[in-house]
């Protein structure tokens, strides 16, 4: 008897339909063809002690399950049950039941239980796309696939319930879950506060404007300062993401398996930080299976690199081009996948090895030249690809002792939300531009012009600060930026003038004149 069952594979962020057929009829052995890899050839040894131990039999003989389209890989457990029922209602021990419109997806256990699966937010967009009305996986992952509005969706806990269910001799309800609720009722809520953080006026109002533009940045001082703890904060004054936005991040970290058993959809911005011995991989995303790296896990979120010199160089480079393009490509001799990269990307830094350059009452121990090799340890074009570079100076006794609380996130975050108002209409008609970070050379003519004042501040600056040709672009950027957090059409002089003190790695003189 022939019986097509489906599934799904996942393929970078989005799914790809997989149909399983199994024919019984007479031969020498069980077949499993179809590309499938090792893990998924073990299948039929876990299919076999799951069916034994749930009270069913295993046709040893004459048993041929194809997994079409043949030419493309196979991989993971996942499709232990989709092969199961098939084979159980090919061989007739359960009532032929029809599964045209049934999606199944779950990884066996020995004892025929159930184990969560990756990826079932993707399997059940693509299921519903493709007009299934149901779709039944591991009770674990039923709230995650249950985001998807109009898909029936079934949790279940093992394959004889699961066989159970589809004769109809077990009622179950389908899981339900309302996205647009849980997105509206928790995407302000923030975990750290910026009322919490005392002094460091400057450095918070860098961040602001990092945030309003969604520039990248780089915090430079002394341990201890509160670079981290500035940089954690941040996240809460990022405007709240959308429901696509929420959808798309949460597509991510479904198919990394970071979900776990509450599913719900992720609304508030990631904040991923990777500590300084990760691999290239790691970072990016690939292995033998790919799997998106630190760099798409923070999409739409802050990728926060803490002591950022004590990164590999090759961890470091790697970053450049995902930076630019705001996704990467992991290609492969057969396939390639891509995952999205729109980042912020926040890092954190001493201004020197032993981390007292320019403190105000420790003194130095590093020479210049010892700095300056400390310093470029940061390619230049990293540097090119991060807007601000802030110093940040230890808060000392009587700010840290006042009273009362500092400025708070949601203050904060209103000002930064009114300025990306202002910028998503401006960019409206580019469908890949929200923000002023992601100008390009083009749109930089168009929307920062200067008038001859501020011509003249930023020729001077250029040569007065030796700052390199690459900070030029950077500077206009953030002056816009700066313009339309104070409501202002044009870029003024005080605008541009703040602007320009935010590339202190650029200067050529930076570490030179210590231990004169």
């Amino acid at each position: 008897m022939l019986i097509k069952t489906y599934g799904s594979a996942v393929c970078g962020i989005d799914a790809i339909p997989i149909s399983v057929e199994v024919d019984v009829g007479k031969g020498a052995k069980a077949q499993l063809i179809g590309l499938p890899d090792n893990a998924v050839k073990e299948s039929l040894t876990r299919i076999y002690a799951a069916m034994k131990n749930s009270g069913f039999k295993f046709p040893r003989k004459g048993l041929i399950i194809n997994m079409a389209p043949a030419d493309l890989k196979k991989e993971g457990a996942a499709y232990d049950l989709t092969i199961a029922i098939g084979i159980l209602v090919a061989s007739e021990q359960i009532k032929a039941v029809d599964l045209s419109k049934s999606l199944l997806m779950g990884e066996l256990s020995l004892d025929g239980s159930l184990l969560p699966i990756k990826g079932s937010l993707p399997m059940a967009i693509q299921a519903k796309k493709d007009g299934f009305e149901k779709m039944l996986l591991p009770l674990t992952n039923a709230t995650e696939a249950s985001i998807v509005q109009g898909l029936s969706v079934f949790g279940l806990s093992s394959l004889q319930e699961t066989a159970r269910f589809l004769q109809g001799n077990v009622q179950l309800e389908a899981h339900e879950s309302d996205p647009r609720a849980h997105h509206r009722e928790n995407r302000n809520t923030t975990h750290y506060d910026f009322s919490e953080v005392k002094g460091q006026r400057a450095t918070k109002r860098a961040i602001e404007i990092a945030a309003a533009g969604g520039h990248n940045i780089v915090l430079i001082g002394p341990p201890g300062s509160g670079k981290t703890m500035l940089a954690k904060r941040l996240a809460g004054i990022l405007p709240p993401m959308n429901l696509h936005e929420a959808l798309e991040t949460t597509k991510i970290h479904s198919v990394a398996g970071n979900l776990g058993s509450n599913g719900n959809l992720l609304v508030q911005r990631p904040f991923r930080s990777p500590h300084h011995t990760i691999s290239n991989v790691a970072m990016v995303g690939g292995g033998t299976n790919p799997k998106p790296g630190e760099i798409s896990l923070a999409h739409n979120g802050i990728l926060f690199l803490d002591e950022l010199p004590e990164f590999k160089r090759s961890v470091l480079e790697v970053l450049r081009q995902p930076l630019e393009d705001r996704k990467i490509t992991i290609s492969r001799a057969k396939s390639s996948v891509e995952y999205p990269s729109n980042l912020m990307l926040v890092a954190s830094m001493n201004p020197c090895p032993c981390g007292f350059f320019n403190h105000s009452e420790k003194e130095c121990s590093c020479s210049s030249n010892t700095v300056q090799r400390y310093i470029s340890k940061i390619s230049g074009p990293l540097l090119d690809r991060i807007d601000i570079h802030i110093e940040v100076n230890p808060v000392n006794f009587d700010e840290l002792s006042l009273d009362g609380n500092a400025e708070s996130s949601e203050s904060i975050r209103n000002r930064v939300i009114k300025a990306r108002t202002v910028q998503e209409q401006r960019f409206e008609k580019y469908t890949e531009i929200h923000c002023n970070a992601q100008m390009e050379s083009k749109l930089i003519r168009e929307y920062c012009g200067l008038n001859t004042g501020c011509q003249l501040l930023l020729k001077k600056a250029m040569q007065r600060l030796n700052l390199s040709a690459r900070a030029y672009d950077r500077i206009l950027k953030l002056s816009r930026t700066i313009a339309d957090l104070h409501a202002s059409k044009e870029i003024e002089i005080p605008h541009l003038a703040e602007a320009i003190q935010y590339r202190s790695l650029d200067r050529e003189s930076w570490g030179q004149g210590i231990h004169s």
